[in-house]
């Protein structure tokens, strides 16, 4: 039967595509020769669409869809001054539909406006090409794609936040009819596991819509990750009718060499055109690689990139030849090899890639992308560069009319890559960071970073870390029994849900990760130990079953009443004991639970039936980690495991594979991770903290960019050159990225509330400049009081507390400020990311009243006290260089750091007086240790610094160590942010930091 109104409605809607107008007279015109008398009222559209809201009609999926694009449409002419997702835009559009209020509110009520963040893009200004006009005229592909993920069970309001985010992409690279030759650099940035592959298929479907004929995707380091990236695209874009090209499916012979037919489950899924694209008036794809092979030269030769032209004296970029060429499509590993080959097969064409529009993605661009050689050690007037690196530029090279697009979760690494060199990757023209997706869990749903902990004990229900972190602690257990128990009751779990009717597509596989080493001895010996567990874990018996009923009570079931109420559960241990014996079959199938994931060939993964794509069920505990922590997805991964550390905040960020899309078991994702892992000897390290600090830099990172996005008078606020002083660091001890990835970075500022700051690279061979830093100091040596003040510390000397005393001084913030302002240091620049800070401190970030000066003194035993620059009798200190260096090996003794520590603690606890000292140190009062010192081996140069009884200026070095108050910050909490070097400026080294 006919559905009248929805064949009106479609014909209406599919006329205002770009524009909303008057409704009632379009649908009026539309059901004139077709549909006459058929009711065209708002009350019967009104109940129609509240009939359909539940069950997503075709009318109501229609009203999604139309609506939606609306609703996230840029600066449409129709309704200026609106922002995207706001109620004045919805309202502008029911105004040119001319609905009435009734109307109106039914469909607010039933699609309400979309609250999804918008793309941030920082970018110069750029010349509009990609027009909406020019986009709809164009759009083959694209349409292709948006059907397929609708297909998928993608929502209109996820599909419109990909088209907005690759229309954003695909707006700042260069139009490919131009006549001009010009490359653009930019960097996408998404989060981990987050769909950026969705992302970079949206773009090059796009693309090639708008004319870019050659597409060139590097996807990994190893064959499993290319191939998956291959098979990603060829079934979501490229489709059925450009694998076969021409082939019958139906016919053996015709499909020997060509994929997926007969061996790939899903091959029934992958897009269908149809027919043909170029019998459709589009054009065709053909893929230089396959899933199976990557690129090894032009199949076809050098005419594998030949374009046949319609009017041959014209360029190929010509709208008339470019809009009826075939694409050409590869995906590639980032291996030397490979690249090698595809470049001098490049070479041998002569003429045409001047003409040829191509385009660059580069998945996980911060990884073998990024050149690592050190800058230092270049010839002069030339760059060194890593292999990859440079088999990056030279393609750029090859291909004038190539733009460069990166894509990664982790940007810090590109963000540092010298702006000067016009042969490197740093993404001069545009860095686009996409909003969080809906339905994705991150680092925020893994800590409580909006919601501080008030009285009492944190739930399930008010805190992420109750509901799924647990932490391992040095107190002998180590927990992995419990973890390897909860993933098989999460298995057991899922499998119950797929019983009362949730989609099974989610519980297809279920995984576990441990991740504990970066040493394939270790994961050997770690997965034997697993694998031990598992057969002596007594899953069948009845102390085996009391174990998992009591975590089953304790944690899962309590943990799903708190934050998944709706979801299926079992009223008690003994409905859920039959998929308990259920999933324990499927992990233990074959004899061994545990796959061990490492190695540096494609051999160890095509060993372990790690195709998700492919393999049905894979229900294992995967050992290692490192080779799978970029670009390739642990599907169905439910515990983790994780207590190995590292110094760089990407490689960590890299490492948290337990975020990603869990749709129906969000509840039941549980983290184990370490919180008193050893660092050093002597030091340990509490993992949870150190992903919370990474993900303060990530959110305060894309907080300012969204902040600088905004156009000021029409104009960017920031280009991508001055991203890199947004960079920043929470935790002191890890870095945004590698030291041989951070060449090109300078630190802007060091922030040290309630952390001591103590530089070591005085002048000490010149005694001019020692001269001078003590003139400076003076007026603060001179406030120093002359009655000594003892101190007393908990670090026990021959049974008791140790003492010293010391002479004191109380000095304003900005006379402390002045002496340090005028220093000067062995290396130039040394304390500025310091002194950047405590400028600061006048009430612009924090307010700093004033600090409390001590300068310890020696025994007079053995060391007499002597004035210096006026000041009152004060002994001298001696300090060694640290050896081969300039530097002082120390400054502050530990006795004396102890006691300012204590000080400054003292005050933020209480908020106010230091009781020993009278009042002096209160909660915006910092500490200043001073050291006026003499540098040598013994204390004859001490002696040797003392004229007439007076301290040589031009001998002593004034050393110091500062502890701000803890209050001495803002409520970011950031503590570094970074800049990068620009080889092209040679007047200024350094691209300029944000005031």
């Amino acid at each position: 039967m006919t559905d009248n109104l929805l064949e009106i409605h479609s014909d209406v809607l599919n006329g205002m595509s770009t524009s909303p107008r008057n409704f009632r007279k379009a649908a009026e015109l539309a059901a004139e020769e077709d549909f006459p008398g058929e009711d065209l009222g708002e009350e019967l559209f009104r109940v129609r669409i509240a009939e359909e809201a539940a069950g997503n009609g075709p009318l109501a999926a229609l009203w999604a869809k139309t609506l939606t694009v609306w609703d996230f449409a840029e600066h449409p002419r129709w309704a200026p001054g609106t922002a995207p997702r706001t109620a004045g835009r919805r309202t502008a559009a029911y105004d040119r539909l001319q609905f009435g209020d009734d109307v109106r509110k039914a469909l607010d009520s039933v699609f309400p406006v979309s609250q999804m963040a918008g793309t941030t893009v920082i970018a110069p200004e750029h010349v509009p090409w990609y027009t909406p006009e020019r986009a709809a005229a164009r759009s083959f592909y694209w349409k292709a794609y948006a059907g397929k993920l609708r297909e998928k069970g993608w929502s209109e309001e996820a599909i419109a936040s990909l088209d907005e985010a690759s229309r954003a992409v695909v707006e700042r690279i260069t139009d490919p009819e131009q006549s001009e030759q010009r490359q653009a650099k930019g960097l996408v940035v998404g989060y981990v596991q987050s769909g950026k592959t969705a992302n970079f298929t949206g773009v090059t479907a796009k693309a090639i819509d708008a004319g870019y004929r050659l597409v060139i995707v590097l996807g990994g380091t190893l064959n499993l990750l290319r191939a998956q990236t291959q098979r990603r695209l060829d079934m979501e874009l490229i489709g059925q009718e450009n694998i076969l090209r021409g082939a019958d499916p139906g016919d053996p012979e015709a499909l020997i060499g060509i994929d997926y037919v007969g061996d790939d489950n899903d091959w029934p899924k992958f897009v269908s055109h149809g027919a043909r694209p170029s019998a459709l008036n589009a054009f065709d794809i053909e893929r230089l690689t396959t899933r199976d092979d990557d690129y090894k030269s032009l199949a076809q030769g050098i005419r594998a990139l030949e374009f046949e032209k319609r009017e041959p004296t014209r360029p190929l970029y010509d709208p008339v030849n470019l809009h009826h060429a075939a694409a050409r499509v590869l995906v590639v590993k980032k291996n030397k090899g490979v690249l090698t080959k595809l470049v001098k097969d490049l070479k041998q064409i002569h003429g045409l890639l001047g003409e040829l529009p191509a385009l660059i993605i580069d998945d996980e661009s911060d990884q073998a992308s990024v050149n690592t050689t050190d800058p230092r050690k270049w010839e002069k007037d030339s760059v060194d560069r890593t292999a990859i690196n440079g088999l990056i530029a030279q393609l750029l090279g090859l291909l004038p009319r190539a733009q460069y697009v990166g894509y990664t979760a982790t940007p810090f690494a590109n963000v540092f890559v010298d702006p000067g060199d016009s042969g490197d990757i740093f993404p001069s023209d545009f860095l686009v960071s996409l909003p969080r997706p809906a339905g994705y869990m991150g680092v925020r749903d893994f800590h409580d970073l909006d919601s501080p902990p008030g009285e009492g004990k944190r739930s399930f229900a008010d805190s992420k870390e109750a509901a799924h972190v647990r932490g391992i602690y040095d107190d002998g257990n180590d927990r992995l029994l419990e973890a390897i128990d909860s993933f098989l009751l999460t298995g057991a779990l899922k499998l119950y849900r797929a019983d009362q009717g949730l989609p099974e597509g989610p519980f297809r596989h279920h995984t576990m990760l441990v991740h504990q080493s970066v040493r394939m001895a270790d994961h050997a010996d770690l997965a034997l130990r697993i694998n031990s567990m598992w057969h002596q874990a007594g899953y069948a018996s009845v102390e085996g079953h009391a174990r998992l009923a009591a975590l089953w009570a304790a944690d899962f079931a309590a943990v799903s009443r708190a934050t998944a109420p709706d979801l299926p559960a079992p009223a008690s241990y003994g409905e859920l004991r039959p998929y308990v014996s259920r999933a324990r079959q499927l992990i233990g199938q074959g004899g061994n639970p545990v796959v061990v994931v490492n190695g540096d060939s494609d051999r160890s993964f095509q060993q372990m039936a790690l195709d998700f794509d492919r393999t049905p069920h894979v229900w294992k505990i995967l050992v290692g980690g490192t080779k799978l922590s970029r670009g390739f997805t642990v599907e169905g991964l439910t515990v983790t495991y994780y207590r190995r550390t590292t110094r760089q905040a990407d490689t960590l960020m890299q490492m948290g594979r337990w975020f990603g899309f869990r749709p129906g078991y969000r509840d039941l994702v549980r983290l184990y991770i370490g919180r008193e892992e050893p660092m050093t000897k002597t030091t340990t390290a509490d993992l949870y903290e150190a992903f919370e600090a990474i993900c303060r830099d990530e959110e305060l990172f894309r907080e300012q960019l969204a902040q600088y996005s905004q156009l000021v008078d029409g104009r960017p606020q920031l280009t991508p050159a001055q991203v890199p002083p947004l960079v920043a660091q929470h935790l002191p001890w890890i870095k945004p990225s590698a030291r041989n990835k951070m060449f090109n970075a300078e630190l802007v500022e060091v922030r040290s509330p309630g952390k001591p700051i103590e530089p070591a690279a005085y002048p000490l061979d010149n005694a001019a400049a020692l001269l001078r830093n003590a003139e400076r100091w003076g007026p603060l040596l001179r406030a120093l009081r002359p009655d000594p003040e003892p101190f007393t510390t908990g670090i026990q000397n021959g049974g008791g507390p140790r003492t010293f005393s010391a002479l004191t001084a109380s000095v304003s913030h900005a006379e402390l400020l002045a002496a340090l302002s005028g220093l000067e240091w062995a290396r130039e620049g040394h304390f500025q990311p310091h002194l950047r800070y405590l400028a600061q401190l006048d009430g612009s970030l924090a307010t700093v009243d004033d600090w409390f000066l001590i300068a310890p003194q020696l025994s007079q035993d053995t060391r007499s006290a002597v004035p210096l620059m006026g000041s009152v009798p004060l002994t001298l200190a001696r300090r060694r260089r640290q050896e081969g260096k300039s530097a002082l090996s120390r400054v502050a003794g530990v006795e004396h750091r102890l006691a300012a520590q204590q000080l400054v603690d003292a005050a933020a606890r209480t908020g106010g007086n230091g009781p020993a000292l009278r009042g002096t140190v209160g909660s915006r009062t910092g500490v200043a240790l001073l050291y006026p010192l003499v540098e040598g081996e013994n204390d004859q140069v001490v002696q040797a610094a003392v004229t007439r009884g007076v301290a040589d200026a031009s001998k002593v070095v004034m050393a110091f160590t500062l502890i701000p108050p803890v209050s001495a910050t803002d409520s970011s909490r950031q503590l570094v942010r970074f800049q990068a070097k620009d080889s092209s400026q040679a007047e200024s080294a350094i691209v300029d930091a944000l005031t």
